[in-house]
């Protein structure tokens, strides 16, 4: 009779020591050491809120009555504004000082690096209490021809006033900042890519414009987002030429009321409520310049070699 139990046979030791090693049952175990980490850091956080909320020293019914009141908002609009001024009159000059570092003119590249040189080795507050008494050393200023009669003059009282003097430090000294994050940035980009351009007879400018800044924004963004938030914090020196920015309006508010912890709490609040923006939107934009960057080894390989083709293909009499 034939009996229809089957014998299975137990799988060799090398199919169970591989059966042991199967990666699509893995998992990450389970890490209690950073769990009780992560429970103490939140437990240790909430403390501090929690006595921060609690502690009637820092003054919460007075920070927020004058949270939202008109002359703080006035002096917050003055640090907005200021900052956007400076900071697109930095990144103009800057731009203009990092080609004209990177330029084979040595007047030019002399002349930039001297620029960059004077304005990152002297304070912000130095240049701004400079500017606002400009007055003391010029008198007047003047336009003429070197050694040579006067077109036209100005009293300078007239010109240098508060707000211009903080445009003025605040401009000057971010471009020599930016023009050293730019020029960092326009090294970054292969010398494939200019050569490139030269090989089909484009411009400088062109080619600048079109080709090796748009890449050279991935290396550019970032720092510049840093420099920008540190434009939102350097705008409260220029209270110390009376400009009403939003430092000013607390100081003149807590000068009164002397209430100075609860005062300086509205400036802390409102200086991180519009750096929290302002990394939001860095981070778009660095996505959104990123957003071509080729990822894999082979696809790298491959763009060096679609250049070098277009480079071979060139006409001869435009390289």
């Amino acid at each position: 009779m034939i009996s229809n139990n089957r014998t299975v046979a137990s799988p060799p030791k090398g199919d169970a020591e591989a059966a042991f090693r199967d990666v699509a049952n893995a998992h990450k175990p389970f890490r209690t050491d950073r769990w009780l980490l992560w429970g103490i850091t939140l437990l240790v956080a909430a403390n501090f809120l929690w006595i921060v909320a609690h502690n009637e020293n820092f003054g919460w019914p007075t920070v927020a009555q004058w949270f939202t009141e008109e002359t703080i908002l006035r002096g917050l609009y003055v640090t907005l504004g200021l900052t956007v001024v400076a900071m697109t009159i930095g990144v103009a000059i800057g731009l203009l000082l990092a080609i004209a570092r990177m330029s084979n003119d040595r007047l030019a590249s002399s002349l930039a690096g001297l620029y960059i040189w004077f304005f990152r080795g002297t304070p912000l507050l130095v240049q701004l209490i400079f500017w606002y008494n400009l007055s003391t050393l010029f008198p007047e200023i003047s336009l003429a021809i070197p050694f040579g009669p006067t077109l036209a003059s100005w009293n300078t009282n007239d010109l240098i006033t508060p707000m211009t003097a903080a445009i003025a430090g605040l401009a000057l000294n971010e471009a020599a900042y930016m023009a050293e994050i730019i020029r960092g940035g326009l090294l970054s980009v292969d010398k494939g890519q200019i050569e490139t351009t030269e090989a089909f007879g484009m411009t400088r400018a062109r080619a600048l414009w079109r080709i090796i800044i748009p890449q050279a924004m991935r290396s550019i963004v970032p720092p510049t987002g840093n420099q920008l938030i540190s434009m939102i914090k350097a705008t409260s020196l220029v209270s110390v030429i009376a400009m009403a920015d939003l430092l000013y309006s607390v100081q003149a508010v807590y000068n009164r009321t002397f209430e100075v912890i609860p005062m300086l709490m509205v400036a802390v609040i409102w200086y991180l409520f519009i750096t929290s923006i302002l990394n939001v939107g860095q981070g778009f934009i660095e996505r959104y310049y990123g957003r071509g960057e080729i990822g894999s080894t082979a696809a790298k390989k491959q763009e060096k070699v679609a250049v070098a083709e277009i480079s071979a293909m060139a006409p001869e009499g435009s390289k």
